[in-house]
């Protein structure tokens, strides 16, 4: 990576106006914010084995098109990164494009998790992973998310507290995608 790659404007690198293009950079920040939560530009460069203002640049990059926003901090140089929140009923591109990379760097942690998981430790390797079809109305579906952000909620804060974290803890990925299933005929019809 030279000087010029870090100064050329993203609509010069590519075919594309005004979205932001793949790069190695960005994507390597976008799958360590998924794992870790938050992280300043010099702990992405130490994780990552590139200079801190490269990082800067593609983590700013990254906010000005709307995939990672500054996190809450309490001053200081220091600037923390994570991934936009988003409204659970924003709907529209930008959200579309957001989910479908979440997606994409979920099923990448997945992959890795399935071919890596002999390294870790012996206490962490296994995994929760399970899946269940229950019968609900839309209302119910909304309800369950609910019911799912409430058990998460006491663990929330262990992302900008590190200081809270118990010993022992790592970041572990919970993934959860409520969704109606579609019927499989070629009309549309329901077969129960």
């Amino acid at each position: 990576m030279t000087e010029d790659d870090v100064n050329t404007p993203d609509d010069q690198t590519a075919g594309l106006s005004e979205e932001l293009r793949e790069h190695e950079v960005r994507t390597a920040l976008l799958d360590l914010l998924a794992e870790v939560g938050t992280v300043t530009a010099t702990e992405a460069a130490s994780r990552l084995g590139y200079s801190s203002g490269l990082c800067s640049f593609h983590l700013r990059q990254l906010a000005r098109h709307g995939y990672i926003e500054e996190a809450p901090h309490n001053g200081g140089r220091a600037r923390p990164w994570r991934l936009k929140q988003h409204a659970p009923a924003a709907d529209g591109p930008m959200e579309q494009q957001f989910g479908d990379l979440a997606r994409g760097l979920e099923d990448e942690s997945w992959q890795r998790w399935l071919i890596q998981r002999d390294e870790a430790p012996s206490e962490w390797r296994h995994d929760e992973a399970f899946s269940a079809v229950a019968y609900l109305t839309p209302e119910e579906m909304s309800r369950v998310a609910d019911v799912i952000r409430r058990a998460l909620a006491p663990y929330e804060d262990r992302e900008q507290r590190p200081l809270a974290r118990p010993d022992g803890a790592r970041p572990v990925a919970l993934i959860t995608r409520l969704f109606p299933l579609l019927p499989h005929t070629a009309d549309g019809a329901d077969q129960d």
